[in-house]
């Protein structure tokens, strides 16, 4: 038992143990890693020319991993202002649960390519000094969306010229740094930010010509990434 307590304690101790200006106003901090965009998504009623379409279905958004990258600078001690960037991030849509004549709409849509950058305000509660650097943010998120790509299957239906507008909204965040060396540190991090957009495409002319399909989706991503980064 007391090996046990021993063996916490010194673990505690290398967590929290200091390093020379572990963090200080005006460092810089740039991580990178494996970012994993996971969709928290909902849909509302397909229309076609503003009427709901009966039967319509639920448009779903997969998940995606892609190459992270944060670059934070210190405004105090406790205080650094982060831009999240990555790599375009690309998703399946796909159409479920449609009972619109039989189910032709079940499937997938299109591929969907985008990019999310975020600005967080962050909270760093530990002594500057710490290795171990837990964070707290808050920001604003502005998402991208082109490269829409249509299923030969939705082609083929008569659907073209696929669009999602852009979206504002809300990000939170929470992440920590364990500094393996003066400027050398470990990463994890999680955020939940608030997408949502609406997409709309020409057709289905199979069915009649000048129409016009639209649906609202709620895409509300976690993004968790996992890296390595280098203090300035």
């Amino acid at each position: 038992m007391r090996k046990s307590i021993f063996a916490v304690s010194l673990l505690a101790a290398a967590l929290v143990s200091p390093l020379a200006h572990a963090y200080k106003e005006g460092d810089v901090i740039v991580r990178a890693g494996a970012a994993t965009v996971s969709p928290n998504d909902s849909s509302g009623n397909i229309s076609v020319n503003g009427a709901d379409l009966p039967g319509g279905g639920d448009v779903t958004v997969g998940s995606d991993t892609q190459l992270g990258l944060t670059f934070a600078f210190m405004l105090q001690d406790h205080l650094g202002l982060e831009l999240l960037a990555a790599t375009p991030f690309t998703h399946e849509v796909k159409v479920k649960n449609s009972t619109f004549l039989g189910g032709p709409l079940n499937g997938k849509v299109a591929d969907v390519s985008h990019l999310p950058p975020t600005l967080s305000l962050q909270y760093y509660p530990m002594d500057p000094a710490s290795k171990f650097q837990p964070y707290a943010g808050i920001g604003v998120n502005y998402t991208t969306f082109f490269d829409e790509d249509l299923s030969s299957q939705y082609e083929a239906l008569g659907f073209s010229n696929l669009e999602l507008d852009d979206s504002w909204g809300v990000a939170g965040q929470l992440g920590m740094d364990y500094l393996i060396t003066d400027n050398v540190l470990l990463n994890a991090a999680v955020w939940y930010i608030d997408i949502d957009t609406t997409a709309t495409m020409d057709g289905p002319s199979a069915l009649a010509p000048g129409l016009k399909t639209s649906v609202d989706v709620t895409i509300d991503p976690w993004v968790y990434m996992v890296g390595v980064g280098y203090k300035f």
